[in-house]
């Protein structure tokens, strides 16, 4: 079993953050997207929100040879998806008396799919949500994502379908008390 550990993303893991996304969406979407919509959604929406890293709430594991196995964060802002390339964007931070965190950008490395990262990511940014007085938090969840975000409490709404880069892709939006 591989070992890894969870740490705060730094801007010079955005290279491998890059190249983990690019990897995850080719290989854990198929089957729930086809290859023109991964190709799509790698241009226009999957990718790094260095807004997450300045604001100290994205992280990284990395195993102990220092690859990255996973990465994901929490947003106190009130941008549901997207890296920095993704038009649709909100900077402004969210009141936690009456908004919702926003869970956002997880994706783990095909070879250490099922492994706990993703589940150890999640609880810790929820933690953190939790801690800056979010009492809710909501994502915009890929189809491939929606069974693992279920088995950690959140429930699903009615998919939603956003066009990008001429191409129609589905999401289903996710919410849960914290």
């Amino acid at each position: 079993m591989e070992r890894w550990q969870l740490r705060v993303a730094e801007v010079s893991d955005v290279p491998a953050i890059q190249e983990l996304i690019d990897s995850s969406a080719r290989r854990l979407s198929r089957g729930y997207y086809d290859s023109a919509q991964i190709e799509a959604a790698i241009a226009h929406v999957f990718g790094v929100d260095r807004t997450l890293l300045v604001d100290g709430t994205y992280f990284v594991a990395v195993n102990t040879d220092g690859l990255l196995r996973g990465c994901g964060g929490w947003s106190k802002r009130r941008t549901l998806f997207g890296g920095d390339q993704f038009a649709s964007r909100d900077a402004a931070v969210a009141d936690p008396a009456v908004e919702r965190a926003k869970i956002r950008a997880f994706f783990v490395h095909p070879e250490s799919a099922r492994s706990g990262i993703g589940r150890a990511l999640l609880a810790r940014c929820e933690a953190e949500a939790r801690a800056a007085g979010y009492r809710s938090a909501e994502l915009m969840s890929t189809l491939p994502g929606v069974k693992f975000y279920k088995a950690c409490g959140y429930s699903a709404a009615e998919s939603v379908s956003c066009t990008v880069g001429g191409v129609q892709l589905e999401f289903v939006p996710m919410r849960k008390a914290l």
